[in-house]
């Protein structure tokens, strides 16, 4: 499932410059605020049920309020109508929770107007509302709620509309059942007085609370309260200038952000897929150091670089091979050429002498493309060859064997080797490649001995090999390691021990380094230790 949806999401999205992206992010993260403000309608609908609480509140107040003062009234306010509690039971409460959803809860047109009747409010009614109009009074002023005292009839006690009935009205209706009840009704007469006011869905609503007073038992009234809303974004709108300056203070914020991470990572990135395309024409590609360095690209800058010098050098490596194979392989094939024509041309006018001496040219050159063949096969080998984890090998080991099979009456190798040498971190084979190539040389080199000794250096062993011939010429130290590079050309050197030799330290990650000596010749291998 999760590779498919991979699959699509790689179908789906599209390629993008990297500037594009950050900046899309960016402005995502700068729109979050943005967003939030749209999820504020969810904080809102909590602000409508916190109003529906308080006049729930209100109402019941004034309702226990108005039940006390009524006329008539026998025994305190009580419980509202039903059957007769058990006094054997302990009483219980139950709270009146909220239950207004501005999602799923019907919005009532604006309350009907009162109406004319020729009923006569009930005068018990009459005494209490004036009894409480104090109360009323004060409770408007502190919570700008409208609250009106109806009779049992539903006829208005307070206020502009006395003596008029609210009797039709279905909340009205509802509470003089004998069940108190809160609706959504729209406010006409409410203009918008804030630009942000328009998004909130209850600016021009109004909560109407419909609350019976009971007294002894039976309805005797109906306390009306009205109030909008807690305003969302009346706030908000009072601090405009500070949310625009926090606003132009995140664009800003923004703008330079971006800046910083095209100059830190768009254009170097872009700096190196150009210097990537002058490598493929195989032109120099050397990608500037970005002006705003960050670590990764940085890194990315410094190996790119160094994959670029690798690939020079591999590259001038290569021409210069290829120039020195083509001239190692022509002379013996031309002396292979030059020898068949004179045989076809003169073959039956030599003499026995002539044709042997002809016949012993043609295969000593085609004993030296074979020697070359080898060599050339062995350092392809060395140069591809990893490093092996595994590899180990015992330096004495290695010694010993070389110095039985290379010592005579006229040569000999002397070890001086601490008997406390670690294993080094070579195969063993390898190893006695490298020094049979390096006393080998000495011994065609005219030296009669060669001493081996080792030393451990932060985790190197460091082997030298010092011989007693005549040494390496000053002109050809820089050049010895340059594949076809010989001075024994004429005895059937190819030039291709000591690259081979090289390479192979190299794959184990070692080196071989020619040591300045006054006398005979003086090599260096370092070799980790196992």
């Amino acid at each position: 499932m999760m590779a498919g949806m991979r699959r699509l999401a790689g179908r789906v999205w599209p390629v993008l410059r990297l500037r594009s992206l950050l900046l899309t992010t960016l402005l995502l993260v700068a729109a979050l605020p943005g967003f939030a403000a749209l999820f504020l309608r969810v904080y809102e609908n909590t602000l409508v049920r916190r109003t529906e609480a308080e006049v729930i509140a209100q109402g019941a107040a004034i309702a226990a309020s108005a039940a006390v003062l009524w006329p008539g009234t026998s025994e305190p306010p009580p419980s509202p109508p039903g059957p007769e509690p058990d006094p054997r039971q302990s009483v219980t409460y139950e709270d009146t929770l909220p239950a207004l959803d501005l999602r799923t809860a019907p919005i009532l047109p604006e309350r009907p107007p009162a109406r004319a009747v020729q009923a006569q409010a009930d005068k018990s009614a009459l005494v209490a509302s004036g009894a409480m109009m104090p109360v009323i009074a004060q409770t408007q002023r502190y919570t700008l709620a409208s609250i009106l005292l109806l009779d049992r009839q539903g006829l208005v006690l307070t206020g502009r509309d006395q003596g008029m009935s609210l009797a039709h009205v279905p909340e009205v209706r509802t509470a003089l059942s004998g069940a108190g009840v809160t609706v959504l009704r729209h406010n006409d007469s409410y203009g918008l007085r804030y630009p942000l006011e328009w998004i909130s869905r209850a600016t021009d609503l109004r909560l109407h609370r419909a609350q019976p007073i009971v007294v002894n038992r039976r309805v005797v009234g109906v306390v009306l309260v009205s109030r909008s809303s807690a305003a969302l974004f009346r706030g908000m709108w009072e601090d405009r200038g500070k949310i625009a300056l926090g606003v132009a203070v995140i664009f800003g914020l923004l703008v330079a952000m971006t800046a910083v991470l095209v100059r830190a990572i768009v254009r170097p990135v872009e700096a190196l897929s150009m210097a990537a395309r002058a490598l493929a024409r195989g032109a120099p590609a050397e990608p500037p150091r970005p002006t705003l360095e960050v670590v990764e690209i940085r890194s990315l800058v410094e190996d790119f670089a160094a994959m670029a010098a690798a690939i020079e050098r591999r590259s001038r490596y290569l021409r210069d091979f290829a120039a020195a194979l083509s001239h190692e392989f022509k002379t013996p094939l031309a002396g292979l050429a030059g020898g068949i024509e004179l045989l076809q041309d003169h073959g039956e006018t030599m003499t026995a002498q002539e044709h042997a001496r002809f016949l012993a040219n043609m295969e000593g050159d085609a004993r030296r493309l074979s020697r070359l063949v080898t060599r050339l096969m062995e350092l392809a080998q060395a140069d591809m060859r990893g490093p092996d984890p595994d590899a180990v090998s015992d330096l004495a080991t290695v010694c010993a064997r070389l110095a039985d099979a290379a010592g005579d009456r006229d040569f000999s190798v002397v070890t001086e080797l601490s008997p406390n040498l670690p294993p080094l971190a070579i195969d063993s084979s390898a190893l006695e490649t490298v020094l049979g190539t390096l006393i080998e040389n000495a011994r065609q080199a005219g030296a009669a001995r060669v001493d081996v000794t080792a030393q451990v250096l932060r985790g190197d062993v460091l082997i030298d090999l010092v011989d007693d011939g005549p040494g390496i010429s000053p002109r050809d130290r820089q050049r010895i390691f340059d594949p076809f590079f010989t001075s024994r050309r004429a005895d059937g050197g190819t030039g291709l021990g000591l690259p081979i030799a090289r390479a192979l330290l190299a794959a184990a990650s070692g080196s071989l380094d020619l040591l300045p000596s006054d006398h005979g010749a003086w090599f260096r291998l370092t070799v980790k230790t196992g």
